[in-house]
């Protein structure tokens, strides 16, 4: 387990990122986590006391990366931009468990089985929950529909979300 102090900083402009709230880790404590990685992984561990599982780190180039603080776990930690934190990570390598469900359908159709295979596990995480976070049978398969449907038409999870929000895929 790496132990570091640090400071919940705010992005300014930063395309996608503006405005997120996140811990930096810098390459030389990556490295210590997992050494000479480059890519996007999942950790576990905690900040201050606040629980954390199958969480990503996101790469920022040069070795270094962020943590993003969503206003959930901002809300748990009860702190704000600024606020001194304490954080204990690890590589988180627990086998994440699919929506059985997704994967079946998924396997009907084989352009959008070959678009999901190709994802990152995490990437594949954010469609799998979506499917099973839905309440009732109906609105799982209507889910399901509609990730295959833009695994099909190769659409990443955000696209997807915002074309299911405007009411274009998943009707």
């Amino acid at each position: 387990m790496t132990n570091f102090k640090t400071t919940l900083q705010k992005f300014g402009m930063q395309g996608e990122k503006t405005g997120w709230i996140y811990i930096a880790v810098p390459a030389t404590i990556s490295t210590l986590i997992k050494p000479n990685y480059k890519k996007s992984y999942r950790v576990k561990g905690k900040i201050d006391e606040v629980q954390i599982k199958a969480a990503a780190l996101l790469p920022m180039g040069n070795g270094d990366f962020i943590f993003a603080v969503n206003a959930a776990l901002r809300k748990q930690l009860k702190k704000i931009q600024g606020a001194e934190v304490f954080v204990q990570f690890e590589e988180d390598d627990d086998i994440i468990k699919l929506s059985a469900a997704l994967l079946d359908c998924l396997a009907d159709s084989p352009e959008a089985s070959n678009y999901f295979n190709s994802l990152p596990p995490s990437h594949k995480h954010y469609y799998s929950n979506w499917v099973k976070s839905a309440k009732s049978e109906n609105i799982i398969a209507k889910r399901i529909a509609t990730v295959v449907s833009a695994c099909a038409n190769k659409m990443e999870f955000g696209q997807m979300m915002k074309m299911y929000r405007d009411n274009k895929i998943g009707m």
